[in-house]
């Protein structure tokens, strides 16, 4: 007998509590970027800014990144050091770069850049955010694909990604 509707949703999607996770923690990260990189302080807050980043966290974050660690543990099966580190390559080599580009992408267009100042933005911020990506994500991923199962790399990723969100916002709110 094959599984039911609710197995297939949950082995096929992010669980909805890792979707509002990663809405939540992009919204914590902007908080941190307006707060303590810019010094707004709480009267200049743009609260519109962290509603944005939030969203995107919820729709695009959340999803793409979810789904793409299901992916990956579909193409490289197992939990050895070795195929961890085959995952960290796929991901860092593969989709990071991808996934940088289209968050700057999404990210513009939320903030309601033309397409070209939105591509001028992009060609302006990509190499110095993947270059920054590098520093941080694969000691982490690695760390992730080998320790952490599946169902709870999402969440883990965007525990440590509240600095890296915090980067983020800053640089793709920065015009």
């Amino acid at each position: 007998r094959g599984p039911s509707r609710g197995q297939v949703t949950q082995e096929s999607h992010p669980p909805k509590w890792a979707l509002l996770v990663a809405g939540a923690l992009m919204g914590a990260g902007d908080v941190i970027a307006q707060q303590l990189v810019e010094q707004r302080g709480l009267r200049g807050h743009h609260c519109p800014r962290t509603l944005k980043m939030m969203a995107i966290g919820f729709c695009f974050v959340g999803p793409v990144v979810g789904n793409w660690y299901r992916i990956l543990d579909r193409l490289v099966p197992g939990n050895t050091k070795v195929v961890a580190v085959k995952k960290m390559v796929l991901d860092q080599g593969g989709f990071a770069p991808c996934f940088l580009g289209c968050f700057l992408a999404v990210t513009g267009a939320v903030n309601g850049l033309l397409v070209q100042d939105n591509w001028s933005k992009i060609q302006q911020d990509y190499m110095d955010a993947l270059m920054t990506n590098y520093c941080i994500w694969p000691p982490v991923q690695i760390a992730n694909f080998y320790f952490v199962p599946l169902q709870h790399r999402l969440a883990v990723v965007q525990c440590v990604a509240i600095v890296w969100n915090c980067y983020l916002s800053w640089k793709a709110n920065r015009m």
